[in-house]
C-alpha cells in the first residue's frame, strides 16, 4: 500500500463516529440499502445494522448506488429483532425509530451527539410495532408537504447529516473517536496496520 493511500485511510478512520449508527428494518430494495451505505460512509458512520425478519437476507447490495461503500463499512445482519436490539444496547445508549406516532419528537429536537442508533423501516410499512416497542422513542423529520414521507435513503441522509452537523459543532470530528482494538481491527480489515 502506498504511503498516500495509508494516509488517506488513516484520515478517514480519524473521522469515524462509533457512537452513531443506522438500522434498516426489512428494507427490501438493495439499492436503497446501498444508497444508505454511501451516506453513512460520507458522514463517518462505520457500523450499520440490517434487520430482516420478514424478507430474505441480502446477499449483495446495489453496487451503483453504494459506490463500493459496503467495502468500507461493518455491516451487521440480523434475522431476529430481539437479538439485533441486544447487540445495539451493548454499543448505543439510545435507539429511536422513524415513526409518525403520538409522542414522536422532531429530528432537530434529538441530541445526536450522544451514543445513538436511528432505525428506518420498510419502504411501504415503516417500522414494525415490535421495533417501535423495543426502541426508546420515535422521531419524525419535519415536513410541510401533503405527502408526509420521504424515500428511505433520503430520510436517512437528512437524519445523519443533522447528526453530522451536531457532531461538528460538538467537536467530535476534531479528534479520533475510534481507538484501541476497534481501530486496529478496522485497519487490519482494510489491509493496513501502522508500523
Amino acid at each position: 500500500m502506498t504511503p498516500e493511500r495509508t494516509t488517506r485511510l488513516n484520515n478517514v478512520l480519524a473521522k469515524r463516529q462509533p457512537a452513531l449508527t443506522v438500522v434498516l428494518e426489512n428494507v427490501s430494495d438493495p439499492h436503497n440499502i446501498s444508497a444508505v451505505m454511501r451516506t453513512c460512509d460520507a458522514v463517518g458512520i462505520q457500523d450499520i445494522y440490517v434487520l430482516n425478519t420478514n424478507i430474505e437476507l441480502h446477499e449483495k447490495w446495489g453496487t451503483k448506488s453504494s459506490s463500493s461503500a459496503a467495502k468500507w463499512l461493518t455491516i451487521n445482519q440480523f434475522t431476529n429483532a430481539v437479538e439485533c436490539f441486544a447487540a445495539l444496547r451493548k454499543n448505543f445508549n439510545k435507539i429511536y425509530t422513524t415513526h409518525l406516532g403520538t409522542g414522536a419528537v422532531g429530528l432537530y429536537e434529538l441530541d445526536l451527539t450522544t451514543s445513538i442508533a436511528l432505525v428506518f423501516g420498510n419502504e411501504h410499512s415503516g417500522c414494525s410495532n415490535e421495533i417501535i416497542a423495543l426502541a426508546d422513542g420515535n422521531f419524525i423529520i419535519p415536513q410541510v408537504g401533503i405527502i408526509k414521507s420521504l424515500n428511505i435513503s433520503v430520510a436517512c441522509a437528512v437524519s445523519v447529516y443533522e447528526a453530522y452537523r451536531q457532531k461538528i459543532l460538538a467537536g467530535h470530528y476534531d479528534k479520533p473517536q475510534l481507538k484501541g482494538a476497534a481501530l486496529n481491527a478496522l485497519k487490519e480489515g482494510w489491509g493496513f496496520l501502522e508500523e
